[in-house]
């Protein structure tokens, strides 16, 4: 391309970017100040997601559901694709052959040696330019679809086997990609650490954080960096404990290739073994989608989700009626202190635990608070907000919850989580062992809850819920009739105040009481457009 034709090209973009301008600055034909446009709420055109791989045991069975809510489309596009591939990892692959077995055929007599040893060399050279060339292609080749969601209100689900399942890269377009989600549930039933693995699979960012997890010696916890994009991404991996920052170097500057997954064991990243742990996962480069993989050799495994953004006031939804032990962690990133009021939103009201009634947090420095069996046989959630008016400090924070005693106990994590302002859907619901809970924090709510067709068929179902003001309504949700297979929940709240709601999914088995829980945060399937067009008399005479 010339100098010219790239100076026109030059001239017409930035013409383009004049015009497109002079929409929203252009002064209105009277000489009066120009009226903005209203932007228009519009479906979202592109979404990502990205699973870590599930297991590193042969016996582990992982479920995955993949969703899109119906409905979502309205001024949008009416096709698209929602698709999760394997991680470049996993699906690049070469061929071994190289053709040495010619080498035998040409050998006949004396005579001829010397020149069928060179032609064969030929051929193995030809041979392996030909492997190469073709282990190229296949590396370069688009992977092939792992799972995909066909139709909004629809979901698809895929079982697999083994500690030999990747990580999953997916992106949705057009009319599948508003509130695309996709659930993986993995049972892991052998040893000390088996329970019931439930993670929704992360959108891409640069910035997480993970209260919750320990470099214990009982720990075996893993945080899964994976990077859905085509460059390399350059993460920082920081760790902090009661006492402040844990000492790292090895933390700094991981490397994650591109449409790859790294998992990182934390006690490898320093020689102090604390308790509790915040984990600050934020990249210098690129974008991941980060999870933390918690495995106790005493009370079972379960993903650790990251906390919501860090915000003065918090709720953490879904705490099952029959938790036996509840542990709080928290930490504050900023510069200040925090002091908490701590409060449980049950079925009739919000109280405050005996014994339990605040949290100081020091800054950059992660607390706990031991709250046992804080709902006595009632759900609830809890809710975190500045102990004195005036004095915010934004937290970050999480729960962690065990169901059983003994020898039969199973563990599960509950972050922090937003309210649902439009629209959540969570995946991977059966027709028993699925409880939807539903917090209002402040004014009393109405919720619109539908429940999907069923993976395997069967026909949508919804329900409308009350939740007063200040309490958890703990539900069993509308089931289709004649579900077969998966089916995803997604909540709308119709009137009133906040909502937070959470999912847990309980498989038990040989006497353990499995279990997961997923909080539902907004799933932010809309966007804000402005209005442009041309306008050429901006330019003048």
């Amino acid at each position: 391309m010339n100098r010219t034709t790239l100076s026109l090209l030059a001239a017409a973009t930035a013409l383009a970017a004049v015009t497109g301008f002079a929409t929203l600055s252009a002064p209105a034909d009277d000489g009066k100040a120009p009226v903005a446009a209203t932007p228009k709420l519009l479906p979202v055109e592109r979404s990502s997601l990205v699973c870590p791989a599930p297991s590193v045991s042969d016996l582990a069975e992982t479920t995955y559901t993949s969703f899109t809510p119906a409905g979502g489309t309205s001024g949008g596009s009416t096709t698209g694709t929602a698709e999760l591939v394997p991680s470049a990892a996993a699906s690049a692959g070469t061929d071994s052959s190289t053709g040495d077995d010619k080498k035998s055929d040409d050998k006949k007599d004396d005579a001829k040696q010397d020149d069928a040893a060179k032609d064969d060399a030929a051929k193995d050279d030809a041979a392996k330019d030909g492997d190469k060339k073709a282990a190229d292609q296949k590396a370069d080749a688009p992977a092939k679809a792992f799972v995909g969601v066909k139709a909004p209100g629809t979901p698809v689900s895929k079982e697999a086997e083994g500690a030999d399942t990747p990580a999953l890269i997916g992106t949705a377009t057009g009319s599948l990609a508003p509130g695309w989600t996709t659930q993986q549930s993995t049972v892991d039933s052998v040893g000390g650490s088996r329970g019931l693995l439930g993670l929704s699979c992360t959108p891409p960012d640069t910035d997480f954080w993970f209260p919750g997890a320990s470099t214990e010696k009982s720990r075996q916890d893993y945080v899964h960096l994976t990077n859905p994009d085509d460059s390399a991404a350059v993460v920082d991996v920081e760790l902090y404990g009661k006492n402040g920052a844990l000492k790292s170097e090895v933390g700094e500057g991981i490397p994650v290739p591109a449409r790859s997954s790294v998992p990182v064991l934390l006690s490898t990243l320093t020689s102090e073994a604390s308790q509790d742990v915040t984990v600050h996962v934020s990249t210098r480069t690129g974008r991941v989608g980060a999870a933390v993989r918690v495995a106790d050799d005493t009370v079972g495994s379960d993903w650790l989700a990251a906390s919501a953004d860090p915000a003065a006031t918090l709720v953490l939804p879904g705490i099952p009626e029959d938790a036996t032990d509840v542990r709080l962690v928290a930490f504050a990133p900023g510069g200040d202190d925090a002091d908490l009021k701590v409060q449980l939103a049950g079925a009739d009201g919000t109280i405050t635990p005996a014994g339990s009634e605040s949290l100081h947090v020091k800054s950059k420095m992660t607390a706990s608070l031991d709250l046992a069996d804080v709902t006595k046989g009632e759900a609830g959630s809890l809710i975190l907000s500045p102990s004195q008016a005036g004095s915010p400090t934004p937290v970050v924070a999480a729960l962690r919850v065990v169901r059983g005693k003994g020898s039969d106990q199973e563990i599960a994590f509950i972050p922090a989580t937003g309210p649902v302002t439009a629209r959540a859907s969570v995946a991977d619901n059966r027709a028993k062992g699925t409880t939807l809970s539903l917090t209002a924090p402040g004014a009393a709510a109405t919720v619109k809850v539908v429940a999907s067709a069923g993976s395997g068929g069967g026909e949508p179902a919804e329900k409308t819920y009350n939740v007063k003001a200040g309490t958890t309504l703990d539900v069993t949700p509308p089931v289709p009739a004649g579900l077969k297979g998966q089916y995803a929940l997604t909540v709308e709240p119709q009137s009133g105040g906040p909502v937070h709601a959470a999912r847990m999914l309980a498989l038990p088995e040989d006497g353990v009481p499995m279990f997961t829980v997923q909080t539902l945060p907004d799933d932010r399937g809309t966007v804000y457009v402005p209005t442009a067009k041309e306008d050429l008399s901006i330019l003048g005479d």
